[in-house]
């Protein structure tokens, strides 16, 4: 399998893939997803699942984001259908999202006619932009403008608990992320779509999607800085394999084990 550019996204197809993943990474990271979540999103195509990473450019207007990601997504999957690539046109599809990718997913399930089998929301979090924009509130702005970003994280979560239509959800939160707002979407989501909902919290932090394994080699001997190495690439390659582990596990029960 190679990543290869297909209308504005990134795909990689394993043979007679069994679901399609559409995958939206946060925001500024999210516009490189081959680089900055090339592991994670490597390990679910070997485990069988089409993967569609769509890039975006973040502005204030994630209504008309969501519209764009969601578009693309929809484009690719008929072109690989009519190319032979994937078997069948519709394909069960879940949508994976990390950061601000949770809140697109999130809005294409509440303001337009989809099918998802499921969403797994990594990270969430829903932030004015005050707070989303590191430095904002430093910087000399018109008060005036009331900048803003559309939907508002009010009115997010107004159409969350009115309109999401994707029953089956994974949360994913990390132990240490202190930008994560899950423990604020979950009620919203379980009030919605009861004993439909899955939270699990894992090691890791914000950033832990982002990881790539560690290839560290040792010396002729063996010195103090490989014995940190190795502790370095067993911490993070330990918090990425749990990571997949239950996204995996979640998707296909009977695909892994878990501890």
């Amino acid at each position: 399998m190679e990543w290869r550019e297909l209308s504005g996204s990134w795909i990689l197809i394993p043979r007679n893939p069994q679901a399609m993943i559409h995958f939206l990474g946060g925001a500024f990271v999210g516009t490189v997803p081959t680089l900055t979540y090339r592991w994670l999103l490597e390990q679910l195509a070997k485990s069988g699942y089409g993967i569609v990473a769509t890039p975006y450019i973040n502005t204030f207007d994630h209504t008309a984001i969501a519209r764009t990601v969601l578009n693309r997504y929809e484009t690719i999957v008929e072109r690989l259908y009519y190319q032979n690539k994937i078997s069948h046109r519709y394909l069960p599809t879940y949508g994976i999202g990390h950061s601000l990718g949770c809140k697109l997913h999130l809005l294409i399930g509440s303001l337009f006619a989809i099918e998802r089998e499921g969403n797994i929301l990594i990270s969430y979090n829903n932030f004015p932009v005050r707070r989303a924009i590191p430095f904002l509130e430093q910087l000399d702005i018109n008060n005036t403008l009331n900048l803003e970003f559309i939907p508002s994280p009010e009115e997010t979560n107004t159409l969350i608990a009115e309109r999401y239509s994707t029953r089956r959800n994974l949360l994913i939160k990390f132990t240490n992320d202190e930008i994560d707002q899950t423990a604020l979407l979950n009620p919203v989501l379980i009030k919605r779509f009861p004993d439909m909902i899955v939270l699990r919290t894992v090691t890791g932090h914000h950033l832990t999607p982002l990881g790539q394994e560690i290839q560290w080699r040792s010396g002729e001997f063996f010195t103090p800085f490989d014995a940190i190495g190795q502790w370095i690439k067993e911490s993070l390659s330990k918090d990425l394999m749990f990571l997949k582990q239950e996204i995996i596990y979640w998707l296909n029960p009977s695909k892994i084990q878990r501890n």
